[in-house]
């Protein structure tokens, strides 16, 4: 019983932030100075018009990128520090779906699942339900329309048990139920004391949860 309290405690004290981040790309400044801090429950949404810097500055809040000044940090440790730990606790899914396209759907998500720490409390097929994607099971992901792919390449996030999802356009192709679906995804998430920074011009609404808005 002690244990599980205190691995209680460490998922509930988790907490994201970024400090003075500056990122120049072509001699251009797309922006400097930011900073923000996310506890648990805590939605950040990142607004702003094409070429502003809202991939960019993903790529560097998942450590796929170094700012030209700056940290990001994850429960207060610089995360390029912590590589290995913070990976473990991250999931990005960018505006590129990042699926085979000669795979079935559910060997996609095997895959997927062979790649990182698997949640054990779900099983692949389950997942391909909630997302609404069981009667394509075995189909191949080039045989699925555009909206179908995301939803394969955002059902990554429910695989693992991480604390903190990165989504650059999530709710890009998706008609009204996906977009739905997602909205519910990001509040569960927030309900179960997870993170999630997402870049979208599209409105988030989630309820009783705390949504920080940056706009480039």
């Amino acid at each position: 019983m002690e244990m599980r309290e205190t691995e209680q405690q460490d998922r509930v004290l988790n907490s994201f932030s970024a400090n003075a981040l500056t990122c120049i790309r072509n001699d251009v400044v797309l922006f400097s100075g930011l900073g923000f801090r996310l506890d648990c429950g805590e939605v950040l949404q990142i607004q702003g018009p094409n070429g502003s810097g809202k991939t960019s500055l993903l790529r560097i809040l998942c450590g796929l990128a170094l700012p030209d000044d700056g940290a990001i940090l994850w429960n207060e440790k610089n995360i390029h520090d912590h590589r290995q730990d913070y990976f473990k606790e991250m999931s990005y899914i960018g505006h590129v779906n990042g699926i085979k396209m000669e795979l079935t759907a559910l060997e996609n998500l095997t895959i997927a699942g062979a790649l990182a720490v698997t949640n054990q409390s779900i099983s692949l097929p389950d997942i391909l339900e909630k997302m609404g994607l069981a009667e394509h099971e075995n189909t191949p992901a080039r045989k699925l329309s555009s909206g179908q792919r995301r939803r394969l390449a955002l059902a990554r996030l429910l695989i693992t048990d991480t604390r903190l999802w990165i989504l650059d356009e999530p709710l890009t192709s998706l008609d009204d139920y996906g977009r739905q679906l997602m909205r519910d995804m990001i509040t569960a998430h927030a309900a179960g004391n997870g993170i999630t920074v997402l870049a979208t011009h599209d409105p988030v609404d989630i309820q009783r949860h705390k949504i920080t808005m940056i706009n480039l």
